[in-house]
């Protein structure tokens, strides 16, 4: 976290320990509101679309509590989707009698654009789910224009995007999703413990809601009657840490200061730098696929567990990521591996840091 994430988090928490917790929101009422905007203006949508949630997670889950699934509804999912995500896909299925359709990758890798519009024309699926970035990939699939197929027949569509929020631009509207769900931190670079959800207006006019309401997104008006609250806070619960949500409009200012552009190119520069490098380096193989690459880097390395590798460099002061294979069992099953070494350079990194790490994991394998 930047040093105003930080500040603004541990602010907040002293003032709850100070004054307690309502009077500490209530003082900060005018904070909170600037962080509704300041993270609307991040993806190009107005204050009143975003709702706060504990995580990418709750989000995601509250937006698949507001489809009314019958049994015979269709889910149109992609094979790269994130493994929570999927998981959720087949309880709904073993619920509630739902189908979910994973269409095919195509051949230079990500969801097969051709397939996923038949399978809209075709299947009519009351949802569309897509990860905009997979958690287990470098691949940045295309959802701009998935959102279009979505649109043209009507068909609800929830993008995750808590991989590409802060490594891209990203603009909700472009993208034509109905609900974007997202985390504060990963390279928003905000607090743990906190994300959102961005609601459309076409979610609203439908009358949309969470399965499970509370006193903060609805009112009891009687003994046999509730009313959602009219945006999309009727998503939103009561219990919440505000300092959270302050930390995550400070990460989002910070990341429009540096400008979500100049974040991509130095990102994708050294991520591109580096399977240069790993492609080159004997017993690894760079395992991202796809037209578009973003910042993450996965590889499997010969003879080494993930979890391994990922022990052995923070040994180093170098921190990355293991994946295994229940983190993407279609992925890497269809990649031959267990498993990956996730690499996650950023705009703060620099062209030392990738030496470093290189010859790191090369020290590791040769021993």
């Amino acid at each position: 976290m930047p040093t105003p994430v930080l500040d603004a988090v541990r602010d907040h928490l002293e003032l709850e320990g100070r004054i307690g917790g309502y009077e500490a929101e209530a003082e900060r009422q005018a904070e909170i509101q600037a962080a509704y905007e300041a993270v609307a203006e991040l993806i190009g949508t107005s204050s009143d679309r975003i709702a706060f949630m504990e995580h990418a997670t709750a989000g995601f889950v509250a937006a698949l509590s507001a489809i009314p699934f019958t049994r015979g509804d269709v889910i149109a999912t992609t094979r790269n989707d994130y493994v929570s995500n999927q998981i959720q896909y087949l309880s709904l299925a073993r619920r509630l009698g739902v189908e979910v359709v994973h269409v095919p990758d195509a051949p230079e890798g990500g969801v097969d654009l051709t397939a996923m519009e038949e399978t809209i024309h075709r299947r009519r699926p009351k949802l569309v789910a897509v990860t905009h970035v997979p958690t287990n990939s470098g691949l940045v699939q295309d959802v701009t224009t998935i959102g279009a197929m979505c649109r043209a027949r009507e068909v609800t569509y929830l993008v995750d995007g808590c991989q590409s929020l802060g490594q891209m631009p990203v603009d909700v509207e472009r993208i034509g999703c109905d609900f974007f769900s997202a985390t504060a931190r990963k390279y928003l670079r905000g607090p743990r413990g906190a994300g959102f959800l961005c609601v459309s207006d076409r979610v609203l006019d439908k009358g949309l809601e969470p399965l499970f309401p509370d006193l903060r997104g609805a009112d009891m008006v009687a003994a046999d009657l509730y009313q959602p609250a009219p945006d999309a806070r009727r998503f939103e619960t009561w219990e919440f840490f505000w300092g959270l949500v302050l930390g995550t409009g400070a990460a989002a200012r910070y990341a429009l200061s540096v400008g979500l552009e100049d974040i991509q190119g130095r990102a994708r520069a050294l991520a591109q730098s580096l399977r240069a490098e790993l492609r080159e380096m004997t017993g690894t193989r760079v395992l991202d696929r796809g037209l578009e690459l973003g910042a993450t880097v996965t590889v499997h390395v010969d003879g080494h567990r993930p979890s391994e590798l990922v022990a052995e460099l923070r040994t180093r002061g170098i921190n990355t990521s293991a994946q295994t294979r229940l983190d993407a069992v279609m992925d890497f099953d269809a990649k031959e591996v267990e498993g990956a070494l996730r690499v996650s350079p950023h705009y703060f990194n620099d062209d030392e840091d990738i030496a470093r790490f290189l010859d790191a994991l090369a020290e590791i394998v040769d021993r």
